[in-house]
Order: C-alpha cells, then sequence, then structure tokens
C-alpha cells in the first residue's frame, strides 16, 4: 500500500470519526457528556484538517475552484428558505 493510500484511508476514518462524536455532542443528556465529546471532536477535526493540509500539500486531495455564479446560486437558494 502506497502513502497516498494509507493518507486517504486515515482520511476517510476521521471522518468517520468526527460523524460519530458529532451525534454524541447533538445527543448528550448531560453537560459533562456534551463537553467530553465536543472536545473529542475538537481533537478530531483537527487532526483532520492536519490529514488534509498534507495530502493537499503533496497534491494528493485537489479542490475545484467553485465558480462565483454557482456560489451566488447556492447562497440564494439557501437564504430563501431560511425563515
Amino acid at each position: 500500500m502506497e502513502d497516498r493510500d494509507l493518507m486517504e484511508s486515515e482520511l476517510l476514518v476521521i471522518k468517520g470519526v468526527c460523524d460519530l462524536y458529532l451525534h454524541g455532542v447533538i445527543e448528550s443528556s448531560t453537560a459533562e457528556v456534551h463537553s467530553a465529546f465536543q472536545d473529542a471532536l475538537e481533537t478530531s477535526l483537527n487532526i483532520q484538517n492536519k490529514i488534509y493540509n498534507l495530502m493537499a500539500e503533496k497534491g494528493w486531495y485537489k479542490t475545484d475552484t467553485a465558480e462565483q455564479q454557482k456560489i451566488d446560486t447556492a447562497k440564494q437558494k439557501f437564504s430563501n428558505a431560511c425563515c
């Protein structure tokens, strides 16, 4: 397995972990549990960001630049949906 494959796998795992911790934050029934999940989520998000940045540095994770018209359309769509 190549380094790129390992990093992609790790990124997928940490994204899953973040998802689980987010649900823990949302569903927690006490302040202590909420705080514990929130701290774990923050740590996991920081790890995810480091992995993403490393992959982007190496050219392994490329993102497309959104066209301004598409951004404006999405903003309008979602601003009209609120309230």
